[in-house]
């Protein structure tokens, strides 16, 4: 599970890279068993050229030094890393490598801010990455990217959806699970099924009133309708 200060540099570096024109993606696999890029950026050049840029997000000491394979493959490569860890672990990194410290934005300055921020931070570049040649096929890295772009449609498309993807027996059977977590007596608020049937119930009363309304109005239109073609033949007895 991503930590939310891991969720927060992901969002900041992902607003980072669209604003130097690239275009990003998360989570890419990459070729060769070379492990997989917490983020990866393509940027096509005024000379026609490609740069990809490799970014590996730490937030702890011991992510820092997580046993997982750092893919390090692009032309140029960066630890995104909180200030504190940056300082602890300075020495360690590499020389070839860039580092990109975040700094949150403050909550006051947030909410005091004229326009909607569309990250919950800045990056600003401690140390610069030096330029190295691709340590993969490049068609097979655009290949995966390419996968990787697709599969983030693909979910976000899921999401637009909603449960419209899923069969009515998928449904109860994922109902089914969340009963299994238990039912608290003593705080109703919090169980599921009491609030699906104290709001199916409401939605069934609000549209029982709604029905009886339409055709009582219905029902005076047409009494009222039956006067006036009763008026004149009452003019005509006088």
């Amino acid at each position: 599970m991503k930590t939310k200060l891991t969720k927060d540099l992901e969002s900041t570096l992902y607003q980072y890279c669209k604003e130097q024109g690239s275009y990003v993606v998360e989570e890419v696999s990459m070729p060769d068993d070379k492990g997989i890029v917490d983020t990866l950026s393509y940027q096509q050049l005024r000379d026609d050229q490609i740069e990809w840029r490799c970014y590996e997000l730490k937030v702890t000491k011991s992510d820092f030094h997580s046993k997982a394979k750092l893919s390090f493959i692009g032309n140029y490569n960066y630890f995104v890393l909180p200030q504190k860890l940056f300082e602890e672990v300075i020495d360690e990194i590499p020389s070839h490598i860039g580092v990109l410290i975040y700094r949150a934005f403050d909550k006051k300055a947030m909410e005091a801010s004229p326009q909607t921020l569309v990250a919950p931070g800045f990056l600003t570049v401690a140390k610069k990455a030096q330029f190295q040649e691709l340590q993969v096929d490049e068609k097979q890295l655009t290949s995966h990217f390419v996968a990787s772009l697709f599969r983030e449609v693909d979910k976000a498309k899921k999401v637009e959806k909603g449960l419209q993807l899923y069969s009515e027996d998928r449904l109860f059977k994922e109902l089914k699970k969340r009963q299994k977590a238990g039912y608290d007596v003593y705080n109703p608020d919090n169980n599921l099924y009491d609030r699906f049937i104290e709001e199916t119930q409401s939605d069934a009363v609000t549209a029982l009133q709604d029905e009886l309304d339409a055709r009582n109005a219905e029902y005076q239109e047409l009494k009222l309708q039956l006067q006036k073609l009763q008026q004149p033949n009452l003019e005509d007895k006088i």
